[in-house]
């Protein structure tokens, strides 16, 4: 990581990734860039992601992280535009399909479950090997 100069502010910063913008420039250029992407789709409804770029200047790359970010989704039924990450299946924002988000989740709460079940058996097999003592 190296130290540089924000082109936008001047402010010096561990550059990440080749960035020339320190993290409050980018992080404000990313909302300024929603804000033209926004309005445009809304005054183009279907539009799709070159004509968008074209018309906003803002850089299709971009674009796509709007999308997976769910600040933006596609409209169009017949998207090829943005795939989930697991299945391929078509999306309209995000990074994953609803079936595979589901699947996910029911993952995540197999995994606590399993988690607490060996907690709890670890917790009663030591109170099963402790010594205690009672006052007659």
């Amino acid at each position: 990581m190296e130290l540089k100069t924000c082109e936008e502010c001047g402010r010096t910063f561990a550059a990440e990734n080749g960035r020339t913008l320190c993290k409050r420039c980018f992080d404000k250029k990313i909302d300024n860039d929603f804000k033209l992407v926004r309005d445009y789709l809304y005054d183009h409804p279907g539009a799709d992601i070159k004509e968008v770029a074209d018309e906003t200047g803002v850089d299709e790359a971009v674009i796509l992280k709007l999308l997976k970010q769910d600040r933006i989704e596609v409209v169009e039924e017949a998207n090829t535009l943005l795939r989930c990450e697991k299945c391929g299946k078509s999306i309209k924002s995000g990074r994953l399909c609803d079936d595979c988000k589901k699947m996910d989740t029911m993952k995540q709460m197999r995994d606590v479950r399993d988690q607490m079940k060996e907690n709890l058996d670890k917790s009663q097999e030591a109170n099963k090997n402790s010594v205690s003592y009672h006052s007659r």
